[in-house]
């Protein structure tokens, strides 16, 4: 991150120079989402710090919590500079600076845009290794930014050939509502992990993982959450498994579940499983053929979905 950090200072050297060699207002849009990404980047770094702090008393749950506001933070950012983007851009078609120099800005802009997409892909690789959001929030902004800087390069050429000032506003503004939206992104997605929204994508992978390879004493499953805490998920669960089984065996599928997930889905995991006893109406879809308590008869086998994982209730056969 600290490399990042440091090719962010080059990168914003090098589009400030574009900047006060043209005064082009769609290159002042790229000098300034590359001073955002600095100041982002050293509340990245302090985030990563402090969310890789164990646990203690008074933060059960762990410090993972701040890449969220890390990530809203520089949402926030993003979103103010594009409106203030397209405030000053609609200002330029008023009073219009005076432009020169566009062959020289789009070479640097270019270079400055190349960098920034071998830095993007590096921190995504990183964010998906180490299952960090403010690392995949933040490559993903610098992929749009060469996307951004591609686009503007195309802009200063055109403007450059046909004398057509005008337009550099027009890029501007073009650039600026892409800004807006990408703090939009970066600030719901950091809200809505803020409030503790399901994590349906991990949801999905782990519904998948169960279903495949689903004990047959794993009779019914419900009440299940995943929630994500920085790199650590924490998984909630109710699992019922044969009342006549002793303790020891329940503990033991317990644990079982317990591994497959960290098997197939994700190492750093807490988990809170309470299991339950089955009951008469759980025999319709219990498929332990050698049951010797068997009170009700088999009727067919209830694939684990979203919609009746999620429910607090024990399943029936016509749910």
């Amino acid at each position: 991150m600290q490399k990042v950090l440091l090719g962010g200072f080059l990168i914003m050297g090098l589009k400030i120079v574009a900047y006060f060699l043209t005064h082009s207002n769609a290159v002042l849009t790229d000098a300034l989402e590359s001073i955002i990404n600095i100041i982002t980047g050293i509340f990245a770094l302090f985030s990563l710090y402090y969310a890789s702090q164990p646990k203690d008393e008074d933060h059960p749950y762990g410090h993972g919590k701040i890449e969220l506001l890390s990530a809203g933070f520089e949402g926030g950012l993003i979103f103010i500079s594009g409106v203030l983007i397209i405030a000053k851009s609609i200002h330029g078609f008023f009073q219009p600076p005076t432009i020169h120099s566009l062959d020289i800005a789009a070479i640097l802009s270019l270079l400055a845009g190349a960098a920034n997409f071998i830095m993007g892909k590096y921190l995504i690789g990183l964010g998906k290794k180490h299952q960090s959001i403010i690392m995949t929030a933040d490559g993903k902004h610098l992929i749009s930014d060469t996307v951004s800087s591609i686009g503007l390069v195309i802009g200063l050429l055109v403007i450059h050939l046909t004398k057509l000032l005008w337009l550099d506003h027009v890029i501007a503004i073009l650039f600026g509502g892409f800004i807006f939206y990408t703090g939009y992104k970066l600030l719901k997605q950091s809200i809505t992990g803020l409030l503790d929204e399901a994590d349906y994508e991990n949801l999905e992978k782990l519904i998948v993982v169960l279903n495949e390879n689903r004990s047959k004493k794993w009779i019914d499953m419900h009440n299940l959450r995943v929630l994500k805490y920085g790199h650590t998920l924490h998984i909630d669960a109710h699992i019922t498994l044969p009342w006549y089984d002793n303790l020891e065996n329940t503990h033991h599928e317990v644990i079982a579940v317990e591994n497959l997930i960290k098997d197939k889905i994700h190492e750093d995991i807490e988990f809170f499983i309470h299991s339950d006893p089955c009951i008469p109406s759980s025999c319709a879809i219990c498929s332990i053929a050698d049951c010797k308590v068997r009170s009700e008869k088999f009727e067919q086998k209830l694939d684990w979905t979203l919609k009746n994982l999620l429910p607090n209730r024990k399943h029936r056969i016509n749910d």
